[in-house]
């Protein structure tokens, strides 16, 4: 705030308060042999060092400035020093202003006392308002235009005078201060989904005065923007640029990854993953020091929630698991197996150094991926491999599974504002674990039963499909009009389609033993769980054929083509597509088995309990 010009001060407050002028020109000698130490040491490295001590001593100076009562003629030294000591804050921290915001409004607070006015009871941001009013009349916003740029844009820089030199030019700053801004504002725009502002802000930013990281993270950001807007090229384009400013910026690599998955690139897709765990296993080159020549830089003022999502760097047993499982979606079965197997052998060095277990990780629950692999392998003919993966989720979840499971309709979480609604939802979470549980287990016997089938030992693959079942008759539903196919929860859907593959294999199995009897059970039963089941309904006309009962294997067969004219695939086949294109049963589990950023960390039992085992 300034005075206007030829305005004599009020004769009755007496003549204005002004320190000595020997004071002046010392402390302005202090100030200035403090930043001629600055420009002599920071040449010579452990800056941070420096930066103390020679905050320290600024901060004592103006101790002693401010012991006088403001005044115009001492303002520009004060401002000074406090400028630079703030600066010096920063560069022995590394990190932005914290905890300064009180040295900060005392400044203001002299601003105001040396021209006269009160500002006691005024928060920061109206102080801000009330000191710079008159530049804040001269910053015109136009319609569309950010205001808080546009108040930095138009902060009229003053000349560095040599009796008053800075640690960092007041003009490097405001390009600092607006590329911070433009990239602030750009991120909240991106999170609140107005792209097109989000993407001019952004625009902004990468223009401005920053490092090879920041701008690399910028360019990251517009490429997840332009992704959102639904232009995947352009949005190449961006990572791409990203990649070259910093090759180092592994998050953007990531993204280019998840775009060629959108356009069903998958080559591209796999070329990138590739890359990027190649790149996440070599050591970091060492990280350069920052700029000696700017304590505050662009990166000190941008962290937002939004930012630290979109650059999460992620795990190498991450990326390893996203590259078997694209690889085992597109009928790679060779290279699938190799790369979970890869997977199994970074979890030895351990799940909580291999795997996020904040909730942000892309990975599913451990076993989920133990009986992915599994069925990696049964695919690629290492039955028995799949048989031993199998066998550590099932010993591993048989103590987390109690005897009788019962089950309401729907499991509903109960309202916060309910009395007793905290113990309800631990219970129901308890509940939701157990089903899972019981889900990988069946899975688990479901699998095994199908690779002894494959190995050519009926009598085991039907022990190993009569457990899976066996297993499923823990959970009691509990509900009023309950029907099997009708208002099922999605946990117990998912329990039904293992029963229902359990069926029919072990119904394959009496067909192969010559139990045809037993047979015709199973595909009966598989019927009412699947009605129309195009496999249940050609292996029940088989068994009833097999059985001498041709009428009604007739009307069945006439019955099952009218509703499939086409000759349906065999069981094996079907099971096979179906495993793949839903990595196996597991990928039909619903959100509520996979825990997510706005669920709890990830740390039950089940995904502690399960180590890799050798595979040859």
């Amino acid at each position: 705030m300034k005075r206007r010009r030829g305005t004599d001060p009020d004769p009755d407050l007496g003549p204005e308060p002004e320190p000595e002028r020997g004071c002046l020109r010392a402390w302005a000698a202090q100030s200035q042999a403090v930043i001629g130490r600055w420009t002599t040491a920071r040449c010579g490295g452990e800056t941070r060092r420096v930066c103390q001590q020679l905050r320290d001593e600024l901060r004592e100076l103006l101790r002693r400035i401010r012991g006088l009562p403001a005044a115009l003629p001492a303002l520009p030294l004060e401002l000074t020093v406090l400028y630079n000591s703030l600066l010096f804050t920063v560069g022995a921290s590394d990190s932005a202003i914290k905890g300064q915001a009180e040295g900060i409004r005392q400044g203001l607070l002299r601003v105001l006392e040396a021209c006269g006015a009160c500002g006691q009871d005024l928060g920061t941001e109206e102080l801000w308002e009330k000191v710079l009013q008159e530049d804040l009349g001269r910053a015109h916003c136009s319609e569309g235009q950010n205001k808080l740029l546009s108040l930095i844009e138009a902060w009229r820089v003053p000349p560095e005078g040599a009796s008053l030199p800075l640690v960092q030019s007041a003009k490097d700053l405001k390009e600092i201060l607006c590329t911070a801004a433009a990239f602030l504002q750009g991120l909240q725009e991106l999170e609140a989904g107005n792209f097109p502002t989000a993407l001019s802000l952004l625009q902004e930013a990468a223009g401005g005065f920053c490092s090879k990281n920041i701008l690399a993270q910028i360019y990251t950001c517009l490429g997840c923007c332009a992704q959102r807007m639904g232009k995947p090229q352009t949005a190449l384009q961006h990572l791409k640029r990203a990649l070259q400013v910093d090759f180092q910026c592994l998050p953007a690599l990531s993204h280019v990854a998840a775009v060629y998955h959108d356009l069903g690139e998958t080559d591209a897709e796999l070329q990138a993953l590739t890359l990027l765990y190649e790149a996440l296993g070599k050591s970091p080159p060492a990280a350069a020091s920052s700029s000696p020549c700017f304590l505050m830089r662009a990166e000190l003022l941008v962290h937002t929630p939004v930012l630290t999502s979109l650059l999460r760097r992620r795990y190498p047993s991450e990326v390893k698991y996203l590259l078997a499982q694209r690889c085992l979606q597109d009928g790679r079965v060779t290279d699938a197996v190799e790369h979970y197997l890869d997977f199994l052998s970074l979890l030895q060095e351990g799940l909580q150094q291999q795997v996020p277990l904040d909730g942000s990780s892309a990975l599913p629950r451990i076993p989920e991926v133990f009986l992915e692999a599994a069925s990696a392998l049964a695919q690629a003919g290492r039955h028995q491999d799949a048989i031993t993966v199998c066998e550590e989720v099932i010993s591993r979840t048989t103590d987390l599974i109690p005897r009788v499971l019962p089950v309401e309709e729907r499991l509903e979480q109960p309202e916060s504002s309910l009395p007793g609604a905290e113990l309800a939802g631990g219970l129901l979470s308890q509940k939701k674990e157990s089903l899972c549980c019981l889900a990988w287990r069946a899975a688990g016997y479901l699998h095994q039963g199908w690779a002894w089938a494959k190995l050519g030992e009926s009598k085991e693959a039907v022990t190993q499909f009569s457990r899976c079942l066996s297993d499923l008759l823990r959970v009691q539903l509990h509900g009023s009009g309950i029907k099997q196919t009708e208002n099922l929860q999605p946990e117990v859907e998912v329990l039904q389609k293992i029963r229902l593959l359990s069926l029919l294999g072990r119904g394959t199995q009496f067909l192969e033993l010559g139990r045809n009897k037993e047979a015709l059970l199973d595909f009966q039963h598989s019927l009412q769980i699947s009605p129309g089941d195009p496999a249940a309904a050609s292996y029940l006309v088989q068994a009833l054929w097999k059985l001498n009962r041709k009428q009604e294997a007739a009307a069945q067969w006439q019955k099952f083509s009218q509703s499939c004219p086409a000759e349906g695939p065999s069981l094996c086949t079907w099971f096979h597509v179906w495993s793949r294109q839903c990595s196996l049963t597991v990928k039909l589990l619903p959100g509520a088995y996979r825990i997510t950023s706005g669920q709890q960390p990830r740390t039950p039992q089940a995904d502690l309990v399960i180590s890799p085992v050798p595979i040859c």
